[in-house]
Formats: C-alpha cells, structure tokens, sequence
C-alpha cells in the first residue's frame, strides 16, 4: 500500500494492501477500497463508499458525500457502490443515496470525465461515458453503453437506454429509449446511434429491426398502446424486446421524437 504522508486515512478504513492513494486525500471510517485502485490529490471518500478493484479517481474528486436534497436526515446510513475498472477524472461529484439501506451505483469500465455529478440514488451499468460538466438529478437509471455528452443535464427520475447517445447540452426530461439519439433543449429524438450500433456488433438485419420498432412508436400514427399491441403480437429479437420493455416500463414518458 502506498499512502502519501500528506493524505489522512481513517484507521478504520478498509484498503486493499495495492491501493496508492495521493496527498491531501481524506478517507473516512468506514470506506472499503478494493485491489489497485489508485486515488489522486486532494480527493474526499466517505465513509459509505465501497470502491471495486482497479479503478483510478483522479484528483478533487468527492465521493459518497451527503445526498443535495433539503430534505434529507445526515443519520440516515446509505452507500455509494462503484464496481471495477471505473475512471473518475477532475472533480467528479457522486452524492450517497438517500433511501434508507439503499446505494448509489456505478458499474464497471465507466469513463466519467471532469466535473461530472451524479445525484443520490442513481443506477448505472457499466461501459458508460459522461463528458464534462454534465449533472444528472437524484434516481437517474442509465444503462450499458450509454453516452451522455458534455454540459448535459438530465431531470431527477428519468431513464437513459441501453446505447443511447445524448448530444451536448441537452436537457432531458423524459426518458431516452434504446438505442436513439437525443438533442435539444428539451430533448427530443433525432434517429437511431447507428455508428454505436456498428461499432457493438449489431448486424444489418437487427440494426433494421430496431429503426422498424422505431417507426411503428413514432410515424405509424398509433399511439403508444396501440404500438406496443402491434409489436407484442410479432416476433422478433432481443434488441426489439428491450425497446418495448423501456416504453412498458417507462413512468416519465418517452421523450418525442422531432
């Protein structure tokens, strides 16, 4: 283990005998830090973080700190859980959550860069990208392979698919489905990620069969129920059936597209 003389450790602390941790970083009672994860200068860990292996938090960045709701009592015990082989650049901001016993999760292979915050409670999966200044609101889900622009900010609650890809500077208030991209002020659709489709695999034939499922929600004149009946009473492959699990399951509504 390697603790630069200048960084305070709470003798409490659970970390991993290969983690490097940089000076003027505080790490409080309780946090648990798994096998070589290095930690930058001047970075705050609290005491509800339980970090993964290999991951790099570079400096300024706070973790786990208390959730930005007014309304929130600092004796409630909850967590912020990051998986492996996360990097967390300049000044990333991910708050605890807020429900009683509950965390706030980050996967594994994410790429968050500086100035990132992601608000008490949020889900995300792993291989996601966040570009600069972009803020994400309490009980945000993202799923894998999502990419989320700079300066982006996304409303409390909402839902970002499986490979969307958000524009810069766009204000998502409603949920973006699988797959599409998103742009705008407030967000609207602007067509499939076709090149993230490519670049994961996904052949003519199913990317085909994701801009049919797309054209039956938003140019067929059906509304939503009536799209999702059409598209239940056909077969077809696991990427379709993500897209109609999204609207079946989504609370905030799907965002529109232009």
């Amino acid at each position: 283990m390697t603790i630069h003389a200048m960084a305070i450790v709470a003798a409490g602390a659970q970390l991993h005998p290969t983690v490097e941790v940089g000076p003027f970083t505080i790490i409080d009672e309780g946090a648990v830090i798994g096998e070589g994860t290095v930690i930058g200068s001047g970075v705050r860990i609290h005491g509800s973080c339980r970090i993964g292996a290999h991951n790099q938090i570079f400096d300024d960045a706070v973790l786990g700190a208390l959730p930005q709701d007014t309304g929130f009592n600092p004796a409630t015990e909850s967590f912020l859980t990051l998986g492996d082989h996360n990097v967390l650049r300049e000044g990333v901001n991910i708050s605890r959550a807020k429900v009683a016993g509950a965390t706030t999760r980050l996967g594994d292979h994410n790429f968050l860069m500086c100035n990132v915050h992601l608000g008490h409670d949020c889900d995300f999966g792993s291989h996601i990208i966040i570009a600069p200044g972009t803020v994400v609101g309490g009980h945000v889900t993202v799923a894998n392979r999502a990419f989320i622009s700079g300066l982006v900010a996304v409303h409390q609650f909402c839902r970002i698919g499986e490979l969307a890809m958000v524009a810069g500077g766009t204000k998502v208030v409603k949920d973006i489905p699988p797959f599409a991209m998103a742009d705008g002020n407030p967000a609207t659709l602007v067509g499939n990620n076709v090149v993230g489709l490519r670049r994961n695999g996904y052949d003519a034939k199913q990317r085909a069969a994701i801009k049919r499922a797309y054209k039956t929600f938003f140019f067929s004149g059906l509304n939503t129920t009536q799209a999702l009946a059409q598209l239940g009473g056909e077969e077809h492959g696991p990427e379709v059936s993500s897209i109609i699990a999204f609207f079946e399951q989504s609370q905030r509504g799907v965002t529109a597209h232009r």
